[in-house]
């Protein structure tokens, strides 16, 4: 950790949880909702590999890094991730001055690879624009690639104790209980982001969020909220109204469409397999995969999309198929493999990797499904 990343120790007010008033409106209810979160975070706060302890601030850097990865990410798969990340790239220099191949490798099974080149794309800018340390102001944060509202409000809250109001998922749950927000999301968005800013104080901005996420990842729920051991039980709208769980309303989703294709899977005699690196733009930007034909709906047609010709076995349709959902789409793989004399060459732009070098390649999850499927060993 660098000078510029240190934070600086801050004294914490000690009471007891505060009475709330039975309605969250005007100040004085507002700061009592504050008040009684931070009594009930002081005592039950989380303990997280990116966490600051004993009083202290958010290192600038470890918050945006575990930020990132926590975007549509679980906090138990993020953890190893983070503690491996900062392992090898200890400060944003570190991390700014690594081969983008390595991070995305590095990111490899944790999803939503965009994410991984913003991350890489904002630390060199951090180091370009700000000489290796983050800005202290929410608007220069938000004009750094990679960053959106939510991170740049994380960030100045927990790292720069600004009055931020991040919005996560959690947050986003906790609100719109306690407000009964009735609006489908993500039409509400807006509002709850603005009841949100009118709760957050100016004493522990940073805190009052962290305690936000920690009551709705531990108390406030998705399904059977413990309303019994909230803070803000009193004032909460949905827990008067008997039915807390019903909030965040959210509009009705369509089904995700269907796409196929046809994985290509070459192996040489000496076991070594035919990848190649997707195009620098796209779902799955510049990771490895196993070639395969374009992903559209319908029956998956092999044509011309074949790497190099199979030799005399020809390719062969494995059994089974290979599925995978993404974000706006769900994705089924007819897998064909062909077993080839050690001397092939590779064609242009691929490469033959045997598989104990899978681990150095950025093979996202459903490469890693397709080579399993085969049962290539290592996969």
């Amino acid at each position: 950790m660098d000078d510029a990343t240190l934070s600086a120790p801050r004294a914490r007010k000690k009471a007891g949880a505060p009475a709330v008033p039975a309605k969250v409106t005007g100040e004085r209810a507002t700061g009592a909702v504050a008040a009684a979160l931070l009594a009930w975070y002081d005592r039950h706060r989380r303990r997280l590999p990116w966490r600051a302890e004993g009083g202290r601030l958010g290192d600038p850097y470890h918050v945006f890094l575990s930020e990132i990865m926590l975007q549509q990410t679980t906090v138990k798969a993020v953890g190893p991730y983070f503690t491996a990340f900062l392992a090898r790239w200890p400060r944003v220099a570190d991390l700014a001055a690594a081969p983008l191949e390595e991070v995305l490798s590095a990111w490899a099974g944790l999803g939503y690879y965009a994410r991984a080149r913003n991350l890489h794309a904002c630390a060199k800018a951090v180091v370009d624009r700000h000489g290796g340390a983050f800005p202290a102001d929410e608007a220069a944060l938000l004009a750094l690639p990679g960053i959106g509202p939510y991170t740049a409000a994380a960030i100045a809250a927990i790292a720069f104790d600004l009055p931020a109001s991040p919005v996560d998922g959690n947050i986003e749950r906790v609100v719109s209980r306690l407000y009964a927000v009735d609006e489908p999301l993500p039409k509400s968005k807006p509002r709850i982001k603005a009841l949100a800013a009118a709760l957050t104080p100016h004493d522990r901005p940073g805190d009052f969020a962290q305690g936000m996420m920690d009551l709705g990842a531990t108390i406030c729920t998705p399904r059977s909220p413990a309303c019994v051991l909230c803070p803000l039980s009193a004032p909460c709208l949905g827990r008067a109204a008997g039915d807390p769980a019903r909030y965040p309303v959210k509009a009705a989703k369509g089904e995700k469409p269907a796409r196929t294709g046809i994985a290509f899977l070459a192996v040489r005699a000496d076991g070594a397999v035919l990848l190649r690196t997707r195009p620098e733009k796209g779902l799955l930007a510049q990771m490895t995969e196993v070639p395969s034909t374009p992903w559209k709906a319908g029956v998956p047609v092999a044509g011309d999309h074949a790497p190099l010709p199979a030799g005399a076995k020809g390719w062969r349709v494995l059994p089974g198929r290979v599925s995978h959902v993404f974000t706006h789409f769900a994705l089924e793989l007819e897998v064909w493999r062909a077993d080839l004399p050690a001397a092939t060459a590779a064609p242009a732009g691929h490469r033959w990797v045997q598989p104990v070098d899978f681990a150095r390649e950025a093979l996202p999850s459903v490469m890693r499904k397709v080579l399993a499927h085969a049962r290539v060993p290592g996969a």
